[in-house]
């Protein structure tokens, strides 16, 4: 795992500070992922991290920490330590509908069957949802998700449980009236900072074409008064870009604009639908502006275009990576959506040169942390920030041998290859074991109760789409 010729490692190696107490964790052995000032990545090879208190106390060589007394060692020869994934937009839930709507257009996939599925969710099915979810990004090296569901109080009490690190909002439509749009502010003030601050919150209004104008400024406001940031679906592609243009004479991202949600911080699911008039809105946006992209999803419902990440790049807007629900894209794996992104981002180009596996692995770690509103404490791993981290192995015949370790890690290497996952210095998977949760028990309960779950000869809906 030696970096190109010429290539310098990222940044300078710290060293352990000399305390008398042992560390929590010290993990040696390993290469690391590093940024430098100029947020590059780099590899610092037989190195060490040492943890405490949940955060990274130093990244350091395996000599420098021998000896060093901690409450555990890993052992991490052979493998990569990484940032853990961030997977920034997902409905956690929708897993137990996972393969339920196949080959569908949109409109049918919503009217037909997703939305007469979900007016049947109680919330034991949002908790198992939660549960199997759960288990599959730790597994797949998914550290931190950002929630936009229903019942979401029983997927806090999941994630507080299980170790994962959350963004967590209640979803609302218009069509609900006033009150679900107040639950979705009650959901995101009763657990902002819970589960000893691995929880964060937002409001969540599904999306401009469900939710009245009046409802997001009102929304706007209440992200306003009470410093909360707003994650939502919007210009998810083009034909709602192209049916908001006819009715109402904007298109999504300028209702968000006229609306005052662009004053937020504001976290916008897919965009491949935004347009070059929305850019410069985006651009001058008086909040945080993020973008989450979810690219398997796309080609499965065969949209056009994808989420155009290098002009955004171009205005300063980060670009976080994510799976969407597994209802649409089938899986939870954040790493197959870095490889896809990475992919399609070329052919949409038109320029190999772009998606770099150096630029995807970036859209991984620090942009994703960034579109959660966590760019302060994870996404990388340096001194001070939470310790939030997998350890990759890549003596598998598919990683080797190791020409470009970033080329390695995005198209070679598979979520499969993650061994350990690391949630604020606990260990929630250890050699692929989960910790913190009985997947068997899940997936038998949820089975019993697929039947009732699946029933769609009531012939309601949660909503109509009609985009």
């Amino acid at each position: 795992m030696t970096p190109p010729p010429g290539e310098k490692p990222a940044g300078p190696r710290e060293t352990p500070t000399e305390r008398p107490e042992p560390a929590d964790l010290v993990i040696t052995g390993c290469t690391v992922l590093v940024h430098d000032d100029r947020e590059r990545i780099g590899f610092e090879e037989d190195a060490a991290v040492v943890v405490r208190d949940g955060r990274v106390d130093s990244v350091t060589t395996a000599a420098a920490v021998a000896g060093l007394p901690a409450a555990e060692h890993l052992d991490a020869r052979g493998q990569v330590a990484l940032p853990g994934l961030i997977n920034c937009h997902t409905h956690a839930p929708m897993v137990a509908l996972r393969g339920l709507a196949e080959d569908l257009p949109t409109r049918e996939w919503f009217n037909d069957v997703v939305w007469p599925v979900e007016s049947n969710l109680t919330a034991r099915d949002v908790e198992l949802g939660a549960r199997l979810a759960c288990a599959e990004m730790i597994r797949a090296g998914v550290t931190c998700f950002a929630d936009h569901y229903f019942a979401m109080d029983t997927v806090a009490a999941v994630v507080a449980e299980c170790g994962l690190r959350a963004l967590l909002g209640q979803a609302y439509f218009s069509s609900q009236g006033p009150g679900g749009r107040e639950r979705s502010l009650e959901f995101a003030l009763r657990h902002r900072d819970t589960a000893a601050g691995r929880i964060t919150t937002a409001l969540a209004p599904h999306a401009p074409y469900t939710v009245t104008d009046a409802d997001l400024a009102a929304t706007a406001g209440h992200a306003r008064d009470h410093g909360l940031p707003v994650h939502l679906h919007a210009a998810e592609n083009r034909d709602q870009t192209d049916t908001s243009l006819a009715r109402h004479g904007a298109t999504p991202i300028e209702v968000l604009e006229r609306t005052g949600i662009l004053d937020t911080d504001v976290l916008i699911a897919h965009g491949t639908g935004i347009t070059e008039r929305d850019l410069p809105l985006l651009a001058r946006a008086g909040g945080r502006t993020a973008v989450a992209t979810a690219p398997r999803g796309y080609l499965k419902f065969a949209w056009p275009d994808t989420t155009p990440v290098r002009a955004l790049r171009d205005i300063g807007v980060p670009v976080g990576l994510a799976t969407d629900g597994a209802a649409s894209n089938n899986s939870l794996d954040v790493w197959e959506s870095m490889a896809l992104t990475s992919l399609i981002q070329k052919s949409a180009e038109g320029d190999p040169r772009w998606l770099s596996s150096r630029q995807a692995l970036h859209h991984a770690t620090l942009q994703s942390a960034r579109a959660v509103g966590l760019g302060d404490t994870v996404g990388r791993i340096a001194p001070g920030h939470r310790a939030d981290l997998v350890l990759v192995d890549l003596t598998g015949p598919h990683t080797q041998p190791v020409h470009d370790l970033a080329a390695t890690l995005v198209h070679s290497a598979r979520s499969a290859d993650v061994r350990t996952t690391i949630v604020d210095g606990r260990v929630l998977m250890r050699d692929r074991e989960l910790l913190t949760l009985d997947v068997a028990a899940v997936a038998r309960e949820l089975g019993e109760r697929l039947p009732a779950l699946t029933d769609r000869g009531h012939g309601r809906r949660i909503q109509e789409y009609g985009t």
